[in-house]
């Protein structure tokens, strides 16, 4: 068996450990900025940086560790971001793709992300890091995702799309081909993306339109 340790004690959890089922993963440990219940009887939580370095110390001896960034929505800073700091620990990010997804074969799949039950990553697509592809979703050929974004469940990708990271594409959106999608930029559940969505800009509707760009953008290398 191989060990893996999630940052995270939500439902993305959930969802993580039930696509590591069946797998040669077990998952020892979770960790959590906020002081949160197990959503496992069986796997212990530990309350941030300070319970991940309490766990670490009491090991008993070295060991090859994987591990899992199980936050969702539109966190794609903080997820990348605690991604390079279990790096930091010497720890192994890993790629989950769950038995039922599909993804070509020439597809390119960036380190830590997930591509969870019965989505689809299609032809010459690329994945950055730290990505969430979300149940039942797709992205369709020549598609470019970056690092940190999310592709909520039932959204729906067409050819060429480019998004760009830490975006959120949320439930049952539908992007047209060619469209590209800006840094930091929400498309709302259910949206229908005809046009380009500039960086930071929230839209929502069918066609979608802008409702505000004041999400912040990120202003430090990651």
């Amino acid at each position: 068996m191989k060990d893996v340790i999630f940052w995270g004690a939500t439902g993305q959890a959930r969802v993580l450990r039930e696509a590591l089922a069946s797998t040669e993963f077990q998952l020892l440990a979770i960790f959590d900025n906020k002081p949160r219940p197990s959503p496992f009887p069986d796997v212990p939580v530990y309350l941030g940086h300070e319970g991940l370095s309490f766990w670490l110390a009491n090991q008993a001896m070295p060991m090859k560790l994987y591990a899992c960034v199980a936050i969702g929505g539109g966190r794609g800073i903080e997820r990348l971001t605690l991604q390079q700091l279990l790096q930091g620990h010497g720890m192994q990010p890993l790629t989950v793709i769950h038995h039922r997804a599909f993804v070509a074969s020439d597809a390119e799949i960036g380190e830590g992300s997930q591509i969870l039950a019965m989505s689809a990553v299609c032809a010459n697509v690329t994945v950055g890091r730290a990505v969430i592809v979300n149940t039942c979703a797709s992205i369709d050929h020549d598609c470019v995702i970056e690092s940190g974004v999310h592709i909520g469940p039932g959204a729906h990708l067409a050819g060429e799309v480019h998004v760009s990271e830490y975006a959120f594409v949320s439930t049952g959106a539908t992007v047209s081909p060619r469209v590209n999608i800006g840094r930091c930029a929400v498309v709302g559940a259910g949206a229908v993306v005809v046009r380009d969505v500039a960086a930071g800009e929230t839209v929502v509707g069918n066609p979608a339109k802008p409702i505000t760009r004041s999400r912040p953008l990120d202003t430090h290398n990651q």
